[in-house]
């Protein structure tokens, strides 16, 4: 997760094909300071999903740390892929705002443009505001992450783990994408917001549509935005030990659309980059000899390649969501008041100029440093019991899958695998492997998942529901 909502809405450019998968050259419109052309990288690169890396290490040698680009339709925006330059626009959110009203470009947006809903959707979210309004939405949704019972999280995981590899161990192959990565983030995700487990695999199919950046992306987000406001209605007619109740208490009310805004991005934020954190971490463990031999997957092994996929392979490889105030010089780049700039997550841990070299092996990756972006940085990182549920779901995860199927091995080469079709997502679509076939444990279902006791921490020791 990441500048608290990491679900962003991205997806191929349909007019790709006809145009040349490296650059563009195009002409800033005429509302714009200064008239000027520019050559603009296309986004819509296939390139991207083959091999980013080298993208961006060209990207890095021929235009430098900031660098035009062009999003599908022909947007223009500034994308920062240089480590320094992306601290300095995260971490000033005053020449840097996360308020799309300042988009010089707006005007020039098709209504039904894909990429709107993710990009210019002013509402009263804890995602969308700034300033003042901004810390008052953290400031109510915070506490309510951070009375997550961890040690109960990562209990009811280990159940939710169990009973998915009890679906496909039988049979000695699986898809571990569609099959555990995909459906394990909205099972946890569903027994913290206390929604019933059907809701969960709906709200599956629309994250995915939303994130694919299809043509559908603009009628599925008021539908998800709909689905949260039943879900306040549910919940204020029966409240329990969920994250939607606890946050009914919180003394600053809010209308329901608020309440619903903020639902909407911290589900966004908590599925799908934890299904690609999950999905990458496995596919590293099993292509990787640092990985693949070392501890026999254990769980500190799985520590290991999860903080290598955050720095190497980051879910969010690109994010948008700031505009310039003014007038400004960054990178060697002018930008003008109003235009937009995309983040390079996965490209600025990878500048040269951090110094960082991934560990030939395992034993030694350093998995205390976290100085990656792949949890944003700035006002509008992502909370730190955000981080914390993300990394327990993950971790667990994985740790249960390779206790139950040690010698789980992939199906087919790893240069047949499938990134998402998108330079902005870093997940795979599909990991199929095998194993030796093993019984199933016949863990019992969950009953009751959005009163499953100990959800709540509470500081009356008697008590661990929420507090009124």
């Amino acid at each position: 997760m990441t500048e608290h909502a990491m679900g962003t809405a991205f997806g191929p450019d349909p007019a790709a094909q006809h145009r040349s998968p490296r650059a563009d050259a195009i002409t800033e419109p005429s509302g714009c300071p200064v008239h000027r052309e520019l050559t603009r990288v296309s986004l819509s690169d296939n390139g991207f999903r083959a091999d980013p890396d080298e993208l961006y290490r060209t990207m890095r040698h021929e235009h430098g740390p900031v660098v035009a680009v062009e999003l599908p339709g022909g947007v223009p925006a500034w994308l920062v892929i240089g480590y320094l330059e992306l601290l300095q626009v995260t971490g000033d959110p005053v020449l840097f705002p996360r308020d799309s009203r300042l988009w010089s470009q707006r005007a020039n947006i098709p209504a039904k443009w894909p990429l709107l809903p993710m990009i210019d959707r002013p509402n009263p979210s804890i995602t969308s505001t700034v300033g003042a309004i901004h810390r008052s939405r953290v400031a109510m949704v915070e506490p309510a992450l951070e009375s997550v019972d961890l040690v109960a999280l990562r209990h009811t995981c280990e159940h939710l783990a169990d009973q998915l590899i009890d679906t496909f161990c039988g049979r000695g192959t699986a898809d571990l994408v569609a099959e555990f990565a995909e459906p394990l983030p909205m099972s946890a995700l569903g027994w913290i917001f206390g929604f019933a487990e059907d809701d969960g695999s709906q709200f599956i199919g629309m994250l995915k549509a939303l994130t694919d950046g299809s043509s559908a992306a603009g009628s599925v987000y008021p539908r998800l935005a709909t689905r949260m406001q039943q879900l306040l209605t549910a919940k204020r007619a029966r409240p329990g030990a969920d994250l939607v109740s606890r946050m009914l208490t919180h003394p600053a009310s809010c209308t329901d659309a608020e309440y619903a805004q903020d639902l909407l991005a911290v589900i966004a934020a908590g599925y799908l980059p934890t299904v690609d954190w999950i999905g990458n971490s496995i596919r590293l463990m099993r292509t990787d000899e640092r990985f693949a031999r070392a501890l026999g997957g254990g769980p500190q092994s799985v520590e290991y390649a999860m903080n290598e996929v955050l720095w190497e392979d980051t879910p969010i490889q690109i994010f948008p969501g700031r505009w310039a105030a003014t007038d400004t010089r960054l990178g060697g780049k002018d930008i003008r008041a109003g235009d937009m700039l995309l983040l390079g997550l996965a490209a600025a841990n990878a500048d040269p100029h951090v110094g960082r070299q991934p560990a030939e092996n395992s034993a030694a990756a350093d998995t205390g440093n976290s100085a990656h972006f792949a949890f944003g940085h700035g006002e509008y990182r992502c909370p730190f019991a955000a981080q914390q549920i993300a990394e327990i779901i993950t971790q667990t995860g994985i740790e249960v899958l390779l206790d139950r199927l040690p010698d789980l091995e992939l199906a087919v080469p790893a240069a047949n695998l499938v990134r998402r079709p998108s330079p902005f997502l870093g997940g795979i679509t599909s990991l199929p492997v095998r194993f030796t076939p093993v019984r199933t444990t016949r863990t019992p279902q969950l009953a009751g998942q959005a009163h499953t006791p100990g959800l709540w921490r509470s500081t009356n020791p008697q008590s661990r529901q929420p507090s009124s």
